[in-house]
């Protein structure tokens, strides 16, 4: 499987792009930073330099591919105007790059809580309201969708055992090292398209996690 990455620098992009490249599959990384190819290539990906938010059209930066995996983020610290650029624009111009390229199946890593953005903070709002109109662009494209709401994010080792639910009002941690195997798991799974749920630690196999759905 040829699997693009948006965000291809992020924490979870780089686990996943180990674990993908370690069962064999190609994967190219859509990064801004030229300075960061050389962890995306340590990882086993191919870095392709891409500013989401200034090129119009994608899809030359995908063609070819079999999947994409929407990880892009504003990052912290970014203000909501770019959280509605990256987090929601990227992601729907991408949903366009995959029509243009014959591309049907899409991963999007999104948020707890992109459910209902109203049920926030004030500053994380803007953030969740981008998740949550990314995620609706999504579920509306007629692609292969999956879409994964991670709980609060760790470092910690993963465990290989997780919790999902389509309950949104499910709460907790997770370590990225298990949301990348999920996604990982996700792309192979065609079973799992159409699907929405929320992912945080547990006590149930990812494998038997994901069949349970």
């Amino acid at each position: 499987m040829d699997v693009v990455i948006a965000g291809g620098h992020g924490k979870i992009a780089l686990r996943l792009t180990r674990l993908l490249s370690e069962r064999g599959d190609n994967v190219r990384s859509l990064i801004r930073n030229p300075d960061h190819s050389g962890d995306v290539e340590a990882a086993g990906g191919e870095p392709v330099i891409c500013d989401m938010e200034a090129e119009d059209d994608l899809s030359t930066f995908v063609a070819g591919g079999d999947a994409i995996v929407f990880a892009a983020g504003a990052g912290a610290g970014s203000g909501p105007e770019r959280k509605r650029t990256v987090d929601y624009g990227a992601a729907v111009k991408l949903i366009d790059a995959a029509h243009k390229s014959g591309i049907t199946r899409y991963v999007m890593v999104s948020s707890i809580g992109a459910h209902d953005p109203s049920a926030g903070g004030e500053q994380m709002r803007p953030y969740l309201q981008a998740k949550h109109d990314a995620d609706a662009a999504l579920s509306e494209s007629g692609l292969a969708y999956t879409i994964v709401r991670p709980g609060s994010l760790t470092d910690d080792p993963g465990t290989g055992r997780v919790t999902l639910t389509d309950d949104m009002s499910v709460r907790g941690p997770v370590p990225r090292d298990d949301v990348a195997a999920v996604l990982a798991a996700s792309l192979a799974d065609n079973a799992l398209a159409g699907r929405t749920f929320v992912l945080v630690g547990g006590e149930t196999p990812i494998a038997d996690a994901l069949a349970s759905l």
